[in-house]
């Protein structure tokens, strides 16, 4: 289990301290919930890798975002994240695959799996594919189960300090992309700049002793759109 909330009270003393002095004072508390939280993801890459082999060789090293901040070309030039975040991905957290993000942050904790960002190359590939395998796609994202867990395209919201309970695509096009039908009867697919969905979780999630197994039925209720578009990823990586 995750004593998360030791790592919440930490990030909300972050937040209210966001300065190299007051960090490097509580430096010894940073160290035990980053370990901690590494040590939760390890877990979660064990159990995981029961259904998703593909991941089995990834480390909680490997996963896990750094939680200092590039401010060079960031108006906030707070030196820390709020959060703690890993992304558990087959090639690594900086791959364009989609793999899955835990992110921990006071009140603003959730499970995401996809991609979230696709250059223009690869996303007019996605659309292609979408479009020539459209029964297979939609049997993926308009499933009783992945519609109750994450809803339809672009209905949610997710920004830095909240989100919607759940959604499915973070960003959309207003019209049509081009080169692509405008009568299209499931435009609402090719309008998607990226294929994420994500569910809320409260503070307390993380203290119950089967939350690993939680977000596994999250995880394998996304997992074949998530397939589906590493399919056309994995032409390009």
């Amino acid at each position: 289990m995750m004593d998360i909330k030791r790592e919440l009270r930490f990030l909300k003393a972050v937040a209210a301290n966001n300065n190299r002095q007051w960090f490097q004072e509580h430096k010894d508390e940073y160290t035990v919930c980053k370990d901690d939280f590494q040590s939760a993801v390890s877990e979660v890459i064990t159990k995981f890798s029961i259904f998703d082999e593909e991941i089995a060789s990834q480390t909680a090293k490997d996963c896990c975002y750094r939680f200092y901040r590039d401010v060079r070309f960031s108006a906030d030039k707070s030196p820390y994240k709020r959060h703690f975040g890993a992304y558990i991905c087959a090639h690594g957290r900086k791959a364009l695959r989609g793999g899955y993000y835990i992110h921990v942050q006071p009140g603003h904790c959730l499970f995401a799996v996809g991609c979230y960002w696709l250059p223009t190359n690869i996303l007019t590939s996605t659309r292609n594919e979408i479009m020539a395998r459209i029964d297979e796609w939609r049997n993926d994202v308009e499933n009783n189960d992945f519609v109750a867990a994450f809803g339809r395209p672009n209905e949610g919201f997710w920004t830095d300090d909240d989100a919607s309970p759940k959604g499915f695509g973070l960003n959309s096009l207003k019209t049509s992309p081009k080169g692509f039908p405008k009568d299209y009867p499931y435009m609402e697919y090719l309008k998607m700049k990226d294929y994420c969905c994500w569910v809320r979780l409260s503070d307390d999630f993380f203290e119950e002793s089967d939350f690993i197994d939680r977000l596994m039925d999250i995880a394998k209720t996304a997992k074949p759109m998530m397939d589906f578009i590493n399919s056309v990823v994995d032409d390009y990586e």
